[in-house]
């Protein structure tokens, strides 16, 4: 892993690392390889500036190269992506995919303008619009057969940036892959079983309880133990090392506003309103005009030199 490519000006609100106010945990880690396809446990994972590695690389796009998400097409959730290293290097040299009903399907993970039958297209995710690298008809065909719509599957480039907006980070110039805004987004394993309490508790008398709400879909990449249900909206800053040393650290920069995603079960991509209608009942949000939300999105002020891994000791803080 490289250092940072960026250093915080001194005078800038994020560059001093503040006294710790609080330890936490690292309970889980996902990445997402493929925007709102399912998601992957990992034990460790490589952060850099633009989120945790792999995270969001890959993105499916309809006719007109806009992106496709779980809110159109719930059976996305149900596209399992695994990461395949080779013995021999340790890189990634592909994605398999599964699906339900579906042959396995190989990506390999290095697609480029120099590989055989690529090619570059424009592609949008809201309301940026950036180079991404087709990956091919056979895994076009793959995809819209499985969805029953038209989508091709791209990569991101990595010579390319997708810039993140400035107005949440004082003006510091971060950047993301195809995630919706942010590099991360983080949230508490206490904030699961509120909201899985406050469902049960409504749900008395009424007939058969719904599933119980996985993180999952809420699509997090860190999930943070021994800190109080939504501890996160008070947080501003996080890291790894001692509490006078980052060797990565985080901004937390913004709450993340849910739209019905969380709603699809992502073990059978049945939607169920129950998800929805608890935030709305205790998760109306003033910093976002009364909206409901569910973690925070986070920005990458130091990536890791070593990888973030699951029981590894992070220290918080809640001023800037």
């Amino acid at each position: 892993m490289t250092a940072p490519t960026q250093t915080l000006p001194k005078h800038h609100p994020f560059a001093a690392l503040p006294e710790p106010d609080a330890q936490a945990h690292i309970a889980q880690l996902w990445v997402y390889p493929i925007k709102s396809c399912a998601g992957i446990a990992l034990q460790q994972a490589h952060l850099l500036e633009q989120g945790l590695q792999w995270d969001r690389h890959w993105m499916l796009v309809d006719e007109a190269g806009r992106f496709c998400t779980q809110r159109e097409w719930p059976r996305m959730v149900l596209i399992q992506p695994q990461l395949v290293y080779d013995h021999a290097s340790g890189e990634l040299d592909h994605l398999l995919l599964q699906a339900p009903g579906m042959p396995a399907l190989q990506v390999p993970a290095r697609w480029s303008a120099h590989t055989a039958g690529a090619s570059v297209r424009t592609v949008q995710v809201w309301r940026d619009s950036v180079p991404a690298h087709d990956v091919g008809d056979a895994t076009a065909a793959w995809f819209s057969y499985f969805l029953g719509h038209s989508v091709r599957l791209v990569a991101f480039d990595p010579a390319q940036q997708r810039l993140c907006s400035t107005s949440r980070t004082e003006g510091w110039q971060t950047h993301t892959r195809f995630s919706d805004g942010y590099p991360l987004l983080l949230t508490t394993d206490s904030a699961a079983q509120a909201l899985h309490e406050d469902i049960v508790q409504h749900s008395a008398g009424q007939g058969t309880l719904p599933a119980v709400p996985s993180l999952l879909r809420f699509r997090p990449n860190i999930v943070l133990s021994d800190l109080p249900a939504h501890e996160e909206d008070y947080l501003c800053t996080l890291w790894t090392g001692t509490a006078t040393h980052a060797d990565a650290r985080l901004q937390l920069v913004k709450p993340c506003v849910r739209c019905p995603i969380p709603n699809i079960d992502p073990q059978t991509a049945q939607g169920d309103p129950a998800v929805g209608d608890a935030l709305l009942r205790y998760r109306r949000d003033a910093r976002m005009d009364g909206a409901p939300t569910f973690g925070m999105n986070a920005v990458v002020l130091r990536p890791s030199a070593t990888p973030l891994h699951v029981g590894q000791t992070v220290w918080v803080g809640y001023g800037v």
